[in-house]
């Protein structure tokens, strides 16, 4: 896949077939001679790699799983797992539910994202009629129902319904036609459609091998779904989904200790169920320039600390003791000038809540670091993360806990070196899906997964509300950027609330 990436840079002038899947400005793209390009099966690798997997990056600045402002890290700073030391008009509104349609970091995923559905079906076009390997082919057209679908599900997991422009819309770019937001049942249409186009392929590989690793398969496809499952309240088809990735052609399991999960030397580790490949010169993520203070020891002291991210003390405090995973989410060490860092040193030097909190480390050192930027895989799903769901599909499913879903939730439990939990500590399915939901919090911080957590719980609202922020229903959803709202001559809809 590093490979792909390059090959993807000469093309990259020809991504830009068309500025919005909303409004599709009429832009004249006849100068792209396709008796030139794409006319070669590298052709359509480099279309593929370029308009669907250039979306799942996390490169700098760039990609939907960047530091800066991707839906992990957005999503995360709502919850009551994030905090930003900086503070100011970009990190406080989204801790605060105080968000509107021109807050850039709340908005930027979609300005950046929601123009790549139509990208990738414009590609899935032009390579269609390219001789090449009948499986080749078919394999490009699964990647591409996959990207479609799992950059769909993304989008409506924070802004609702978008677009869905068809391929004779997009043909047309001088028609300025506006596309409205698809219906609710339109885009779960879509999400499902396209997830399971991408799964019932021969072509998609079940597990890629070492040598692909970074592009698709099925064991994303399915987690993805699984997510969507959940997502949607379908509990049996969620349980399903998650059974079938515990299967042994898989090949998924944990690894025996949580740092080693992060780290360079494990990297394509069997946890990893999908991750941005980084490589030096090519593509690197700025999670320690994002999170660590300027004084926090490293191996290698060219590692940019910026100071950013935080794991605020309220929701440090809910790990039991003698948790290995707080081995990576530092809440006191001696810094570099000798200063005892710990809370009650935090506070003094950040006065308002919304800058407090423990580190989240998190990763490993990257020991070739020459300033900011790290060669470290950024993992996006991994197999905790469908343990733990399966675990709750279960009992959502019959309404009762059982013993299987202790043993997964134990699973993870037991690898970080805690007292496994009896049937006997669950009185009521409640008490299950609480304690599920903490512990996945304790396990998936910073991974992206806490607001969609909460909010499937019921309780996105009620924990911004009692941590003393004045939230409502509708912050469930992020607003619509409102220059797209602008730009739709009213067609098309903002979100309720905004």
């Amino acid at each position: 896949m590093k490979k792909l990436y390059l090959s993807a840079c000469a093309v990259s002038c020809l991504l830009g077939l068309f500025s919005s899947c909303m409004d599709l400005e009429p832009e004249d793209y006849s100068n792209i001679n396709t008796t030139i390009f794409p006319t070669t099966e590298n052709d359509a690798l480099a279309l593929v790699t370029a308009n669907v997997y250039a979306t799942f990056r996390n490169n700098s600045y760039g990609g939907i799983f960047n530091n800066a402002s991707g839906v992990q890290t957005i999503g995360e700073m709502t919850t009551d797992l994030g905090a930003c030391s900086w503070g100011g008009t970009a990190w406080v509104p989204l801790q605060q539910h105080l968000w509107d349609s021109n807050h850039e970091y709340s908005t930027i995923n979609y300005t950046n994202f929601a123009k790549d559905l139509g990208k990738m079906l414009l590609t899935q076009d032009r390579i269609k009629d390219i001789p090449m390997d009948d499986d080749v082919k078919a394999r490009f057209e699964a990647e591409i129902h996959l990207g479609r679908g799992w950059l769909g599900y993304l989008l409506w997991d924070f802004y609702g319904p978008v677009p869905l422009a068809t391929l004779e819309e997009l043909n047309n770019p001088l028609g300025d036609i506006i596309v409205p937001r698809a219906t609710e049942e339109e885009m779960r249409t879509f999400i499902e459609t396209e997830l399971l186009a991408a799964i019932n392929s021969p072509a998609l590989p079940v597990k890629i091998s070492a040598e692909e690793y970074g592009r698709f398969d099925k064991g994303l496809a399915r987690t993805v779904l699984m997510k969507y499952y959940m997502h949607v309240e379908e509990w049996a088809k969620a349980e399903e989904q998650g059974r079938e990735l515990m299967k042994s052609e898989y090949g998924y399991g944990l690894m025996d200790h949580y740092a080693d999960i992060f780290t360079l030397e494990n990297e394509k580790n069997k946890e990893i169920i999908y991750a941005c490949v980084e490589q030096r010169g090519i593509s690197l993520q700025l999670w320690h320039d994002h999170v660590l203070p300027s004084i926090y020891p490293t191996q290698n002291t060219a590692i940019q600390k910026w100071e950013g991210y935080k794991v605020p003390w309220a929701f440090y405090h809910t790990f039991e003791e003698g948790d290995e995973r707080l081995n990576t989410l530092v809440g006191s060490f001696i810094g570099t000038d000798g200063t005892v860092w710990n809370e009650e040193y935090e506070k003094t030097i950040h006065t308002t809540i919304y800058g407090q909190g423990a580190v989240p480390v998190k990763y490993g050192e990257d020991p070739n670091s020459t300033g900011d930027g790290s060669q470290i895989d950024w993992i996006v799903y991994r197999y905790a993360d469908v343990l733990t769901l399966l675990s709750e599909a279960i009992v959502r499913n019959g309404n009762a806990v059982t013993q299987e879903a202790v043993d997964l939730l134990n699973m993870i439990r037991e690898r970080a070196q805690l007292k496994p939990r009896t049937l006997a500590d669950y009185p009521t399915v409640q008490a299950f899906l609480d304690d599920v939901l903490l512990e996945r919090g304790h396990e998936l911080w910073w991974e992206g997964n806490r607001r969609t957590d909460l909010l499937r719980h019921g309780k996105f609202v009620q924990s911004a509300i009692d941590r003393g922020e004045q939230s409502a229903d509708y912050r469930q959803l992020f607003a619509i950027p409102q220059s797209v709202i602008n730009e739709g001559k009213g067609k098309i809809a903002q979100n309720p609330g905004y």
